[in-house]
This record gives C-alpha cells, sequence and structure tokens, in this order.
C-alpha cells in the first residue's frame, strides 16, 4: 500500500480540513432552487456557484445568438459565476457576454468577473475601462491580475503601479474584489500571496495537479488560512470543453475529472461550456455533486500517477502552449 509522505499527509489533512470548512463534507450549502449549490467566495461576504461559466470557451461559439442562448440558460439553470478576461479572443468574449447580460435583467442577477491583463497603472485603466464599455456594465464584481505566470510578474503589479490602479479603481466602486490568476508555478502564486490582501486567487485544480507543481497541495492552504477565496480551474487539463487533454489521453473521465476538483476546498470551479450538450451535463453533474470520499480521491490519484508525475498532461505549467499571446509579448518572447 502507497505512504503518502508528510507533504502528502498535509495535502489530504488540509484538503479535508478545508472540505469541512466549506460544507461538501455532507450537503453542499445554499443550493438555490434549480439544486446547484453555492459556497462562499473566502470573505468577500459573497457566495457564489459551485461551478462557473469560463468566459473563452464561450467566446469560442460561432454563433453569436447561441452563445447569448447558452448564457441565458446557464443563468436560469442556476450557473450565476460568470469569468471572462480582457484579452480573451481580442475582447470577443467580453463583447458577446455584454450582450447577453444587457438583457432581461441578467446581470443584475450575475456575479461577474472579468481579468486585467496589464500590469502598469496605464494599461491597467485602460483594460478596465475597455472591460465595462464591452461588459456593458458600471461596475465588476471581481477584477483578477491575470495570468501571473512568469517570476517577476509579482514584481511588476507592485512596482509598476497595476495594484494601485486597482485599488483606485476599488475606491471608484468600478470594481467590488481584486484578486489573481496564474498556472505556472505555485512559487509565484505564494510569492503573490506576501504582496497583498487580496479577495481571491485562480489556479489549476485536478487530479494531475496532485503530482506535479501542485497548488492543491502548496497554495490552496495558505489561501485558506488566510480567508481568500480560490477559484479552480484546468479541471480536465485545458482544452476545449469537455475534450480537455485528460479526456483526449484518457486519463480520467469528465465526471469524476469534475468531482474530484469540486472535492477540494475551493470556492469554484472555473468550466468550459461551449454548447447548450455541454451545458446540460455540466448542469448535471453540479446538481449531482456528492464529494468523493478520501477513499475514493486516493483512488483517483493513483490511477493517473504514472501519466501524472512527469507533467506531461499539464503543459501550461511547464510550457509556454497556453500562456496567452499578450503575457507573452509583455515579457519579451514574441516578436
Amino acid at each position: 500500500m502507497h505512504t503518502p509522505d508528510p507533504s502528502r499527509r498535509d495535502f489530504l489533512q488540509a484538503g479535508i480540513a478545508g472540505a469541512a470548512a466549506l460544507g461538501i463534507a455532507g450537503v453542499t450549502e445554499g443550493a438555490d432552487a434549480k439544486g446547484i449549490a453555492t459556497r462562499p467566495l473566502g470573505k468577500t461576504g459573497v457566495n457564489v456557484s459551485l461551478v462557473c461559466l469560463g468566459g473563452w470557451h464561450i467566446g469560442s461559439v460561432k454563433d453569436e445568438k447561441e452563445a447569448i442562448k447558452i448564457m441565458h440558460a446557464a443563468i436560469d439553470e442556476g450557473i450565476t459565476f460568470f469569468d471572462n478576461a480582457w484579452d480573451y479572443h481580442d475582447g470577443g468574449s467580453e463583447l458577446v457576454m455584454g450582450k447577453a447580460l444587457a438583457t432581461g435583467g441578467k446581470r443584475k442577477q450575475v456575479f461577474l468577473m472579468t481579468k486585467n491583463c496589464d500590469r502598469d497603472a496605464k494599461g491597467s485603466r485602460k483594460h478596465l475601462e475597455d472591460s465595462l464599455k464591452r461588459l456593458q456594465t458600471d461596475v465588476i464584481d471581481l477584477w483578477q491580475f491575470h495570468e501571473i505566470n512568469y517570476d517577476n510578474d509579482p514584481d511588476w503589479v507592485m512596482e509598476k503601479g497595476g495594484l494601485a490602479e486597482a485599488l483606485k479603481a476599488q475606491k471608484e466602486g468600478k470594481v467590488r474584489f481584486i484578486g489573481f490568476t496564474g498556472h505556472k508555478d505555485p512559487h509565484i502564486h505564494l510569492n503573490m500571496l506576501k504582496r497583498h490582501k487580496w479577495d481571491t486567487v485562480q489556479m489549476p485544480i485536478n487530479v494531475c495537479d496532485y503530482h506535479y507543481r501542485s497548488f492543491a497541495g502548496q497554495v490552496v492552504p495558505e489561501a485558506n488560512k488566510l480567508g481568500i477565496g480560490v477559484i479552480g480551474m484546468k479541471s480536465l487539463g485545458g482544452g476545449d470543453s469537455h475534450k480537455g487533454r485528460f479526456i483526449i489521453e484518457k486519463v480520467c473521465g469528465v465526471e469524476e475529472a469534475r468531482r474530484y476538483s469540486l472535492s477540494q476546498p475551493i470556492s469554484s470551479l472555473v468550466i468550459g461550456i461551449d454548447s447548450m450538450d455541454v451545458l446540460k451535463q455540466d448542469v448535471a453533474n453540479a446538481r449531482n455533486f456528492k464529494p468523493m470520499t478520501e477513499a475514493e480521491m486516493k483512488a483517483l490519484r493513483e490511477k493517473v500517477k504514472e501519466l501524472a508525475t512527469d507533467g506531461r498532461h499539464e503543459r501550461f505549467k511547464s510550457t509556454q502552449v497556453f500562456d496567452g499571446p499578450y503575457h507573452q509579448k509583455q515579457h519579451g518572447f514574441m516578436a
């Protein structure tokens, strides 16, 4: 029988304690009339839906009317946390989401997140104003610094004035909460956590992460300790909706991958939805969610171990394949 090393024991104990704190050891608190549960977003005082509609994937839907229809259906089904970013599809994701939220009072039903791709004050302000205009709203509920993937990003956000501008925007009432995202290396996230009292942090949360540069093992316990809302992503290893790398390479199935991620002590999980069929599957998974037992989680981790320990299915951690062009150019990696 495999015996976890001390760091793994800490991981498990933190996960169990965090799960209990979030109320996911039994019946998840805050389920709405439709049956999709909500969880506290750290210390913000806000509860968000268990799953969050991903902005990149909704922006990839070719038919704009269909994308709007999907978003409206998602809200009606209880998915009321929406994700986006300034650079998704060159602003196209924010534009179509703005149109969806501008009708039928939908904006008031959604906790809206988007992301700032710049690091300095001037660029951050421009990205904010662009996002507000595209999303047709006066306030962003959660504004996160996007892709803190490079070792010097924490320094840049502080020294170039990005955070100062975000705090200014917050005082102006244009931003309610501030956080950051990234998918490269836990040590970069830990560096950021030391710099400011963030409201949220977004990171990869999946079964392979347990074995390779683990955000769940290193960052989640610290974030939970600080009362920072943890938002998970890349539960299928990155990719197109239900065709994520884990699924294509037969690492595991969609339902078990989602369930494992949602069984971690996180506030919500960003998921890719690019069709009505995918929406229906993800709504069913969210409604039927029951936390994995420790035995179930251990069995799944053992199942994927041979394919996970070298990071081959989490290339967003070890390569620039998943880094956005805007950020690569910022750091001189693109002409």
